[in-house]
């Protein structure tokens, strides 16, 4: 058994990117510079064997599909990190870890630069206020431009860069960093890189490093007045001053602290680690976060202190021969084994059997658990998003950010006992993966199966086959199209029976509008007009009504319902007769407001040499793509577009096939748009 650090040595931390920046690289040499592991490994294409890609098909593929967490240490800092994938088809991952973790490292490719994914995990980092450094990698690559990169930060993605490094040399000759805060030239020896040589800067490169740091001086003493006062009387700033400004408007998210190196060559990571424990912050400087009592539906606030009763959110769920590992980080309170918890979400007691540190795919045994840790449970029964918490308190935290699904498979098993199999597949997988839906088509009785995009689909098409050995014909894949209104149209509905002793009774009049964002409710019936079971009832209608989908059978997006009138008599008015009377009421409406169809619009990017361009252009526009255009870096092209999804299936191929596999593209999930009239038809 292992005990606990004090709370201010802890850092919660995860490492972001776009997909191939170097994630998993730079991870493997944490570990190693740490301790953790005494030899490095690789993704594919080098040993395809790293430690925080454990799953045999991560290994396979050379890509991360399940972030993965492990702790080290670095002097007397214990580091939680967690390693997220880059692919858009797995963008939960990233949203769960980001939910429960107090500092990121945003890794950028120092050739590539700013790409969609970078965009989307930025604003993830965002949403939940999380302080970050940005590694800029890969500077040994031809085309590598850091000092380019560290404008477009500003420029792509609302950051305010401090460029702390210098780089010294490029692409083959990039042999180490500058540091502007100490003016010390850091290199990397050994065959792994692990002696951290610190001398003077060369003669060559003194006066860009002076000029270099007095750029980030005279940023950083916007934030600082003695640093302001110190400037202007030509004083020397001294180190630590520096880095206490550097930390304080980290954790104020009012900028971001840039280091420079090469992951895959082992230059930069130390000094990366020495950031990690500087500016990022521990448990204690996050503060407080917010709940809400389930009781009085109240608000409440959760200070990280260790000895308030337990607070803790079930972030990510894994399954194995062992049972079911919970990783949960611990917002206050100290848990023990043999403690008692109260989930929010089912109202049950759980008890805790085992509490684990975790190591990526192994499990070490710890005491105890206190407010900031990141850990693994044994025992309880609960799902992701779920809060679990000491009675007698009831109190839920806010979850995560869900999207929703954007493709569909139908799934046939040949066997009885692969329907077996496929059905305890499907249950474990919905459970750990918040974004797969599991549905059954009414008309063909087949499962469906949904998800974020091809990637996502078929790699659970593989799990199922490989770690339960079910045999499954998969049908064609459908998108997830959505329905809306493009004008207001008004309905005043009224439900009259004398059929039985009391007859029923219901009238409701109002009108839908299209709206932004999810369908909405919104009652303008003064005081009194109904009570409120009648009006509940009637948002329960209008909520049967836009999950029915009523010109193509999809859902609906974007429609306001409002509700205006409505009366109702004593004896014959019930929440069913309301209930179905809004539902036919809003029929009426949807019928006159000009229904559309919406399908989902993809962001897209294609790197490729430049001599293939106009192919893929040209191949591109055959699947109503809309060009955005394009920009070059050396030989190579990186290409702009939206398309929409229904027109990608296959591109993977054909993009292999037009560019002798010399491009890769990425794409991500835009927004909805209205569907072409001549496509109408053709949509099933």
């Amino acid at each position: 058994m292992t005990s606990t650090p004090p709370h201010q040595s802890v850092r919660n931390i995860g490492i972001s990117a776009h997909i191939d920046a170097g994630k998993t690289t730079l991870s493997e040499r944490m570990l190693f510079y740490t301790g953790k592991i005494h030899k490095m490994h690789e993704v594919r294409g080098h040993d395809g064997s790293a430690t925080m890609d454990y799953m045999e098909l991560e290994q396979e593929k050379g890509i991360t599909i399940t972030s993965a967490a492990v702790t080290c240490f670095w002097q007397d800092t214990q580091i939680n990190l967690i390693d997220t994938p880059g692919h858009v088809d797995f963008t939960i991952e990233v949203e769960r870890a980001l939910r429960v973790l107090d500092g990121a490292i945003l890794m950028i490719d120092g050739v590539a630069g700013v790409q969609p994914q970078t965009l989307t995990v930025s604003r993830q980092m965002q949403r939940y206020g999380i302080p970050r450094i940005t590694f800029l990698n890969k500077l040994d690559r031809l085309g590598a431009d850091p000092l380019a990169i560290v404008d477009s930060l500003q420029a792509k993605l609302g950051l305010t860069p401090m460029l702390l490094q210098y780089p010294i040399g490029a692409a083959e000759n990039f042999v180490g960093v500058i540091d502007l805060i100490a003016m010390q030239a850091h290199y990397f020896a050994g065959d792994a890189g692990e002696q951290w040589i610190q001398q003077d800067i060369p003669d060559d490169l003194r006066a860009e490093a002076e000029a270099a740091r007095d750029r980030l001086l005279d940023q950083l003493s916007l934030f600082s007045d003695l640093m302001t006062e110190e400037l202007l009387d030509d004083e020397w700033v001294p180190p630590q001053q520096i880095w206490d400004t550097l930390r304080q408007g980290t954790l104020a998210l009012k900028f971001t602290p840039v280091l420079l190196g090469s992951a895959l060559k082992n230059k930069g990571v130390q000094p990366l680690l020495d950031a990690i424990t500087r500016y990022l912050p521990a448990p204690r400087d996050r503060g407080a976060v917010m709940a809400t009592d389930v009781v009085t539906h109240q608000p409440i606030s959760i200070p990280p202190n260790p000895d308030d009763p337990v607070v803790a959110l079930a972030f990510k769920l894994i399954e194995d021969e062992f049972g079911q590992l919970t990783y949960t980080r611990l917002y206050a309170g100290t848990l023990k084994v043999g403690d008692r918890l109260y989930n929010s979400r089912t109202q049950q007691l759980t008890r805790i059997s085992r509490l684990l540190r975790i190591e990526v795919d192994r499990r070490q045994t710890v005491e105890q658990a206190v407010a900031g840790d990141i850990i693994g449970l044994i025992g309880p029964d609960c799902a992701s998003g779920d809060t679990l918490c000491s009675p007698p308190q009831k109190v839920s935290l806010e979850g995560m950010v869900i999207p929703d699904p954007v493709m569909t498979l139908a799934l046939t098993p040949d066997s009885h006992d692969d329907i077996e199999r496929l059905e305890k597949a499907l249950h474990r997988f919905v459970k750990e993966d918040p974004t797969l839906r599991v549905a059954t088509d009414p008309e063909s009785h087949k499962l469906l199966l949904s998800g974020m995009g091809e990637l996502h689909l078929n790699i659970y098409l593989e799990r199922i086959r490989r770690e339960y050995r079910a045999t499954v014909r998969v049908g064609t894949p459908a998108v997830a199209y959505r329905e809306t209104i493009t004008q207001p149209a008004t309905f005043d509905y009224t439900l009259e029976q004398h059929a039985g002793p009391t007859g029923q009774y219901a009238q409701v009049s109002g009108h839908i509008e299209p709206c932004e964002g999810p369908c909405q409710f919104e009652s303008r019936l003064p005081q009194d007009t109904l009570p409120p079971p009648l009006l509940a009832a009637c948002e329960a209608g209008f909520q049967d009504a836009v999950q029915t989908g009523w010109l193509k059978g999809y859902p609906l997006l974007g429609i306001k319902v409002v509700l205006e009138a409505a009366t109702q008599r004593p004896t014959e008015s019930t929440p069913a007769t309301f209930r179905f009377a809004a539902y036919q009421g809003f029929e009426q409406a949807f019928a006159s407001a000009h229904p559309i169809l919406l399908e989902p619009m993809m962001q897209l990017e294609v790197t490729t040499p430049e001599t293939y361009l106009g192919t893929l252009q040209s191949q591109l526009m055959v699947r109503r793509a809309l060009l955005l255009g394009s920009e070059y870096r050396d030989d190579i092209a990186v290409l702009q577009a939206e398309v929409p999804l229904a027109e990608m299936f296959g591109y993977s191929t054909e993009l292999r096939s037009h560019s002798h596999g010399m491009a890769t593209f990425s794409m991500e999930f835009a927004e909805y748009r209205p569907l072409p009239d001549t496509l109408l038809s053709a949509i099933p």
